[in-house]
């Protein structure tokens, strides 16, 4: 029986132990005592009790509205939601924060956490990039509200991260269309997406299945469309091969080539 006591003894103190905490924290909830409630929230914050922390700071934000303490309670209920994880609550606070007081001490990070959540809740290319425009305009307008502050080489990286993510997002449309053998409309979407993001690292692809688009397009076109879009498919063609002499997609290409130049009756060159 005393070894059974001793074995039982930490589990109890250890229950003991958590709902008095529980108490202490309910007890606080209830309590009419402001100053003692921001001193326990900014004790919650530092033992990173975040969710209790942003509680409590909730609670006194109204009765500390304007006063040196309301500045703190106000980022801090915010960092809180950040540090907690919970982007879309933290970036709404943080975007309030600025605007209310836009000469803080704390204005410059309240201003960047706002981008970096937009940032943070960005999606994998395949899946809606609103949170991905959202972000790169942030950073944009943080730049030019603290253009001399230290976070501006971060925001040029994370703008060219989610640049690089909106630039798969748009090469994975138009590759879509072609693989539904909506060719016409894939040619339009890579046209769109070449302009928009010239620099791609899915260029030379893009010009690939542009190219083969434009072929797929013509060889099932009604008879009298074929010429022409068989001259657009020799145009793309060679447009492909200066920019690209050396591809991967080299057999494939000079078999359309070939294709074309037979329908449309011409001399072909061997290019390999």
């Amino acid at each position: 029986m005393f070894c059974k006591m001793r074995f039982n003894l930490p589990i109890t103190i250890l229950l003991i132990i958590l709902f008095s905490g529980c108490g202490e924290y309910e007890k606080m909830l209830k309590s009419d005592d402001y100053d003692l409630k921001y001193d326990k929230a900014l004790s919650y914050y530092e033992q990173e009790k975040y969710i209790k922390a942003a509680t409590l700071f909730e609670q006194i934000l109204p009765r500390f509205r304007g006063t040196e303490k309301s500045e703190k309670i106000n980022f801090l209920h915010a960092k809180s939601y950040y540090l907690m994880g919970n982007y879309i609550m933290a970036g709404h606070h943080f975007s309030t924060f600025f605007k209310t007081y836009a000469n803080s001490e704390y204005a410059e990070e309240a201003y960047f956490l706002t981008a970096y959540c937009y940032y943070l809740m960005s999606p994998r290319p395949s899946l809606d990039q609103e949170n991905s425009y959202k972000a790169i305009n942030a950073f944009i307008l943080f730049m030019n509200r603290f253009p001399a502050s230290e976070r501006v080489k971060e925001c040029n990286l994370l703008i060219k991260e989610l640049q690089d993510k909106l630039s798969e997002k748009s090469y994975l449309n138009a590759k879509l269309y072609f693989n539904l053998g909506d060719y016409k409309a894939a040619n339009v979407a890579i046209q769109n997406s070449l302009e928009e993001y010239p620099d791609t690292k899915f260029r030379e692809e893009l010009l690939f299945l542009k190219l083969k688009s434009q072929f797929l397009l013509s060889e099932g076109s009604v008879y009298e469309k074929q010429k022409e879009r068989y001259q657009i498919t020799l145009d793309e063609y060679y447009s492909f091969i200066e920019e690209f002499p050396g591809s991967n997609f080299q057999k494939e290409i000079e078999r359309i080539h070939k294709s074309t130049a037979v329908f449309l009756n011409i001399e072909t060159t061997n290019t390999n």
